[in-house]
């Protein structure tokens, strides 16, 4: 978890839960269902040609809109990397916390890449990295207590490992 490298997929400001998972899928629970329609309206091609590893970079507010927690849940079954945004909505940031999918806000970071470039994450050290165009930004890593939440693959997991540990000691 302290490294994640992946292909870059672009996308803009404002980008809102509607637009990531559709309100018409909200009746499906199914991670694995809801990833074949992840952004299938703002970037078509995503949900059919994403790959585990691959990382998002978005502009600002990212994830704004309703509370739903089938966007990131959707993007974690698809196995992305990280979400790594100039700003995040606050409750998308800890939604996707939560279901283990690191997201990452960096002010700046949408400018710093374009479609299919090659990005590498650095969590403990705090800083990401344009590897095609040799670029970089730092930021502020994420506290201890999320990167627990994130390293044991989400709060529910982290929780059951702390009750197993406390029944057995």
């Amino acid at each position: 978890m302290e490294l994640i490298e992946g292909r870059v997929w672009c996308v803009g400001d404002n980008v809102d839960t509607d637009q990531i998972i559709a309100g018409k899928y909200l009746t499906i629970i199914d991670p694995n269902v809801l990833k074949t329609h992840m952004l299938e309206a703002l970037v078509p091609e995503f949900p059919k040609e994403a790959r585990a590893g691959d990382i998002l970079v978005a502009g600002d507010n990212f994830g704004c809109g309703s509370s739903r927690e089938h966007a990131p849940a959707a993007f974690k079954a698809a196995g992305l990397g990280a979400v790594v945004a100039n700003s995040f909505a606050r409750i998308f940031f800890r939604n996707a916390i939560n279901v283990g999918l690191p997201a990452i806000e960096v002010p700046g970071v949408r400018a710093l890449f374009e479609q299919g470039q090659t990005a590498r994450l650095s969590l403990r050290e705090g800083s990401v990295q344009n590897v095609t165009a040799g670029t970089s930004l730092p930021f502020h890593p994420l506290p201890s207590h999320l990167m627990e939440i994130l390293e044991a693959g989400g709060l529910v997991e982290k929780v059951r490992r702390e009750l197993e540990r406390s029944t057995t000691a």
